[in-house]
């Protein structure tokens, strides 16, 4: 929805008249809070073995720690996103920022497990607050002609905090801050964060939003639920086990529950006036592939991260700086081949998503040959190509995955596609993480076996989504911003 900004003067473009440097520093802002989401969604990729060993809670709290975070993320996206057209962009994402520092100071002084998997869950709750308006507040304070500039921006700042952020967190843990040991992690938000909520008070325009809009509220509360119970059910199985002396054991419960929600939020979706997602995306051959690989791919590669850091430390013996500096190759391969996949997405299409899961299944393959072969004796040099691989593949299947998807939707779908495709990613990512590490941890022999099942794990995942890229439309559309 159009913002009503509170200023008489507007530039040709529609937008109100902002000196260049307000602009600048309001951009800096809203990539400031993206930053801060990013970091907050893989510190715990590092983190998680020391805490548990801290607060205990073993491998059910290591599933929760990244799954809940991108739990309440990817079910309030849409809505937040919505709530900011209702109430104001300025206004939710002050009201998220400062609800994500708060959740931040309660992750790092949280006394035991359940308070720490509740202050992720709030965490990514207000995150989804955050994240949905800052490309709005950039369309209302940036001139049409210049907004290419702004955007250009967020995919080297992504990168950056991709490669810096599990450093920093590595560092942190490591460094025992005053004896904190891993608190510092969440703690440093409190600077970072604080420095952008000051700067946004200060510099964000005002907008009164629009009354009229309709947020589907009992569509997030059944997401949510189905989302709680498949996870739920997942988590307890790998540690409590699946068969107890009772009729129907508490992991099959959950995963009943979560079953029946999903039901109930597919039929909400059909008979809604204003759907999470629009139904006409879903009779779109195209979009639906896309969707489906979309999940299927990056749950396996959230979970192939999660298990790659527990395999590092708890395999190899890494430290967890030792451990974000292993995966470096990772990451400078998504940056490389993100940055190529953009100006060759119009000329190839879905070819590349194609060369991006073959990519992917030639790391995976490269790198059970090698822990196959050497286990706990592999060192640090063999892991460099596998892991360069696989980071390749990652960029150059998501980095155009979505784009591809939306090809041939219709321009009044664009925005509810946009932001289904993010939800559902962030919902991929928790599903993924807590499915293949259930994997990991049943397995009730050594961590290089159990290291081995679950990379079999993703290959097979990443297998099934060959046949889907045919599905999808060949072309991303012509005037589509990356």
């Amino acid at each position: 929805m159009t913002q009503k900004l509170h200023n008489a003067n507007e530039s040709s473009s529609g937008n109100p008249v902002i000196p260049a440097r307000t602009r600048w520093a309001i951009l800096a802002v809203i990539l400031a809070a993206d930053v801060l989401d990013l970091l907050d969604a893989t510190i715990t990729n590092i983190a998680a073995p020391t805490i548990t060993t801290d607060l205990g809670g073993g491998p059910g709290l290591v599933q929760w720690l990244g799954a809940s975070y991108a739990l309440a993320l990817g079910v309030l996206l849409v809505p937040g996103g919505r709530l900011g057209d209702k109430y104001g962009r300025r206004r939710l994402f002050l009201l998220g920022l400062t609800g994500f520092l708060a959740a931040s100071l309660a992750c790092g002084l949280a006394p035991n497990p359940t308070t720490l998997v509740l202050a992720r869950l709030t965490q990514g709750a207000f995150g989804a607050l955050v994240i949905p308006q800052g490309f709005g507040i950039l369309g209302a304070t940036w001139p049409r002609d210049q907004i290419g500039k702004a955007f250009a921006l967020f995919g080297p700042a992504m990168g950056l905090s991709a490669v810096g952020g599990p450093i920093l967190a590595g560092f942190l843990v490591d460094a025992d801050i005053a004896g904190l040991g891993w608190r510092p992690m969440f703690l440093i938000n409190l600077l970072l964060g604080g420095a952008a909520l000051l700067a946004a008070v200060r510099l964000l325009p005002q907008d009164t939003g629009d009354d009229s809009v309709s947020v589907d509220v009992p569509g997030a509360v059944l997401l949510a639920g189905a989302m709680l119970g498949l996870l739920g059910g997942l988590i307890e199985g790998s540690t409590r086990g699946w068969t107890t002396s009772q009729p129907l054991p508490l992991p099959l419960l959950l995963l009943l529950l979560g079953l029946a929600s999903f039901a109930a939020f597919c039929h909400r979706q059909r008979t809604a006036a204003h759907p999470l997602i629009e139904p006409t995306l879903l009779h779109n051959r195209g979009f639906a592939a896309g969707l489906t690989l979309g999940v299927v791919a990056f749950a396996a590669t959230a979970g192939l991260l999660y298990v790659l850091s527990l395999f590092l430390q708890q395999g190899l013996g890494r430290t967890p700086t030792g451990t974000a500096l292993a995966l470096i190759p990772l990451t400078i391969g998504i940056v490389i081949t993100s940055i190529a996949c953009h100006g060759l997405i119009h000329t190839h299409g879905r070819r590349l998503v194609y060369a991006g899961l073959l990519t992917l299944l030639t790391g995976c393959a490269w790198l059970l040959l090698l822990i196959h072969n050497s286990g706990t004796s592999t060192g640090s040099w063999p892991l460099i190509p596998p892991l360069l691989i696989l980071g390749m593949g990652m960029g150059a299947c998501f980095g155009t995955v979505y784009d591809v998807t939306i090809g041939d939707i219709a321009p009044t779908e664009a925005g509810s596609a946009s932001g289904s495709l993010n939800a559902v990613q962030q919902l991929a990512n928790a599903l993924g993480a807590a499915t293949v590490t259930t994997v990991y941890f049943h397995t009730p022999t050594d961590t290089p076996h159990a290291t081995t099942l679950s990379l079999l794990t993703v290959t097979a995942a990443l297998a099934l989504c060959l046949p889907l890229v045919r599905l999808l439309p060949h072309q991303p559309q012509p005037d589509q911003h990356h």
